[in-house]
């Protein structure tokens, strides 16, 4: 399972997103090889971020779908639930959640 860092601010995105981009598809190699069909990212270490973390975890997404995977982020702050509903975006990012009524 990959991890997200305790801080993810905008001028560390495009570092973190190349290694993120990295750990996917590599991690995507490995359950599309065992028949899985989801990928996770922990967000539990997560402790400080700004709104880029969205951009990023959408981008992560978008290319999970690509490769025909679904992403699950589990453990997902409080605070990082309501940005994602602040932006509008929570419903792509944890619809199965919504759906239900639960928090991430």
């Amino acid at each position: 399972m990959l991890k997200l860092p305790s801080s993810v601010r905008v001028d560390a995105a495009p570092a973190l997103w190349s290694s993120l981009q990295a750990s996917l598809r590599a991690e995507a190699a490995q359950v599309s090889n065992g028949a899985g069909a989801e990928l996770s990212i922990n967000a539990a270490e997560l402790q400080q971020f700004d709104s880029v973390v969205l951009t990023l975890l959408l981008s992560a997404a978008r290319l999970c779908a690509d490769l025909g995977l679904h992403l699950r982020v589990l453990n997902v702050p409080a605070k990082l639930q309501e940005l994602a509903r602040v932006y509008g975006v929570a419903e792509l990012l944890w619809p199965e959640l919504l759906e239900s009524g639960q928090t991430a």
